[in-house]
């Protein structure tokens, strides 16, 4: 265990608290849960930056830093359709996309293939994170300015569509022309 491991749990520990505070009504909701929602997202890039900088790169956080971001993105998600701020399939088109190559990536890995993060993923992942946190926010706060990340939706789901496709295309030949 080191500090980028602790950051991943940490982030982690603040998915639960994430999802209690936005499906409990009080004043000041939105702008709380938006509050844990940064936290945990700098927690994602603090992690891998101390993690890299420092070399403390370890399979468990290699492991669990993805998982974290999925549940992370997932739990927001699912909250945000209850709140009626994100259509369900959208949702499940994002959700979808997370497993699709969270599967892969593991099949790669029995295979022993490594998927480093792409350009598109981390973008992608920049891109919802910062689309979330918006809709976190909500049409009280946003106002005229809600239409903003609601549109916003598209272009996530044009950047996990495109990141899922480029990691088939440049992984896959490798992935699924190795025997078991």
């Amino acid at each position: 265990m080191n500090i980028p491991n602790y950051l991943t749990f940490t982030r982690i520990l603040a998915i639960p608290v994430l999802v209690a505070v936005l499906l409990t009504n009080f004043q000041g909701r939105d702008l709380v849960a938006l509050a844990i929602f940064v936290f945990a997202s700098l927690t994602d890039w603090l992690d891998g930056y101390l993690a890299r900088k420092k070399g403390l790169v370890t399979v468990i956080g290699q492991l669990l830093d993805p998982t974290a971001d999925k549940l992370l993105i997932t739990s927001a998600l699912i909250c945000l359709v209850q709140l009626g701020r994100v259509p369900a399939w959208v949702a499940v088109i994002i959700i979808c996309r997370e497993l699709a190559v969270s599967g892969f990536r593991a099949m790669a890995s029995s295979k022993g293939v490594t998927m480093a993060a792409s350009g598109l993923g981390k973008a992608k992942m920049g891109i919802e994170s910062w689309i979330l946190g918006a809709l976190i926010l909500g049409p009280i706060y946003l106002g005229k300015f809600y239409i903003i990340p609601r549109l916003g939706l598209w272009l996530v789901m044009f950047f996990a569509l495109a990141s899922a496709t480029e990691y088939y295309v440049k992984f896959g030949p490798r992935v699924l022309s190795k025997q078991c």
